[in-house]
């Protein structure tokens, strides 16, 4: 028989983050510090409020691009909180979690062989969705001595004729890096130089713990050279709900909503009218989730500080990113031996790119209860490995 299966599908290795928690799903006492999920429940009011629309009937199609009403509330957001304007008509339109929104910008932008910068370690989706949508992946390896930020220089060093798209991966899954104002104009400034295009994805900017936030969409120049991918998952407690968004120009999204349109059709409408009431109504509960995962990765800092275990600190998301090269092991098998002698799961960082190797992903979305127990493990494990 003919091979029925497509090259480019086959050649794509499933996602690292998954064994794991296969694992620990059916391993009596296990914890896991694995999950890139907030572990508060979606707040009160945005729950009832999609029950409403489900007592009031609203179970219909949506536009294909979203509820108006969404995108005029996602357009007053991106204003006040992050000072870039976006017309709700041609220029946002919501997708089915921001996921969505990566895999249709970079099918909506890409020709055969155009390259796209895509900065390691980062978020699993990326080099996939470049490879399914005829890109060729050129990756970045991030460093930890420069805090896992993009540097001006690494980024002009892999540009290349066929350069069309930056991935700008900040706050940053796996290493919790993120960019400020000055990292963020030095990588502006080559962009313009060399005429590039940036997918911004900023699922995690509420998480940040610095005092100022900035999305490169809002510098000078940047704005008609941004695609912003959002959503409401990390933020608001809502990774269920599959809804995100895309942010971007007219000539970007039209296009993006054309792929949508044929594939997805339009975002549960359930969730749309939830999300109206999270950015209308949902900043305090934004606020008390993001202080309490502040005071968790303060603790977590302390706790790998106190085992002497290296760990630059991260400013943004909720993973701690600490680097295991003393033990000699490869971070897959160290987290196999922790979780056989702990039962604590973490993900290696190779999971998220080859130069994460000697690292670890642990995820602070858990309670401080559920934290000390496992770093109580973990220091456990590295005591009996240092003996």
């Amino acid at each position: 028989m003919r091979d029925p299966l497509s090259k480019t599908i086959v050649t794509i290795q499933p996602s690292g983050i998954r064994k794991f928690f296969d694992i620990v799903s059916e391993m009596k006492d296990a914890i896991s510090l694995g999950v890139g999920e907030p572990d508060f429940d979606t707040p009160w009011h945005i729950r009832d409020e999609a029950i409403y629309s489900l007592e009031k009937g609203r179970t219909f199609y949506t536009s294909n691009s979203g509820l108006k009403e969404l995108r005029e509330e996602i357009g007053s957001y991106m204003k006040r909180r992050y000072d870039v304007s976006y017309e709700p008509e041609g220029e946002i339109m919501i997708t089915v979690g921001g996921s969505e929104a990566i895999d249709i910008a970079m099918r909506a932008m890409l020709d055969p062989g155009d390259e796209v910068l895509i900065p390691q370690p980062s978020y699993v989706s990326y080099e996939p969705c470049c490879l399914l949508a005829n890109g060729k992946p050129v990756i970045i390896e991030l460093q930890a001595e420069h805090e896992f930020r993009l540097t001006p220089q690494q980024l002009e060093a892999a540009i290349t004729p066929r350069t069309k798209l930056l991935v700008l991966p900040f706050p940053n899954n796996p290493t919790g890096a993120v960019m400020e104002r000055k990292d963020l104009e030095a990588v502006a400034e080559i962009v313009e130089k060399y005429d590039l295009y940036v997918l911004s994805d900023e699922i995690y900017a509420e998480l940040t713990y610095l005092d100022e936030y900035v999305s490169i969409a809002s510098l000078p120049g940047m704005r008609e050279r941004t695609v912003l991918i959002n959503g409401f998952s990390k933020s608001y407690a809502m990774t269920g709900w599959r809804l995100g968004y895309a942010c971007g120009p007219k000539l970007i999204i039209k296009q993006m909503l054309k792929i949508h349109q044929y594939a997805i059709m339009c975002a549960p409408t359930t969730s749309q009218y939830a999300a109206i009431d999270a950015l209308r109504n949902g900043d305090e509960d934004v606020r008390r989730m993001r202080e309490e995962y502040n005071t968790r990765r303060k603790y977590l800092m302390r706790r790998f500080k106190e085992m002497g275990l290296p760990c630059f600190e991260p400013f943004g998301a909720f993973y701690m990113f600490p680097c295991i090269k003393e033990f000699g092991m490869t971070s897959e098998e160290f987290a196999q031996k922790l979780l056989d002698a702990q039962k604590v799961a973490v993900v290696p960082g190779t999971a998220f790119g080859a130069c994460g190797e000697g690292f670890l992903r642990i995820s602070y979305a858990y309670s401080l209860d559920d934290l000390r127990l496992a770093l109580d493990r973990i220091e456990a494990f590295i005591r009996e490995l240092r003996a």
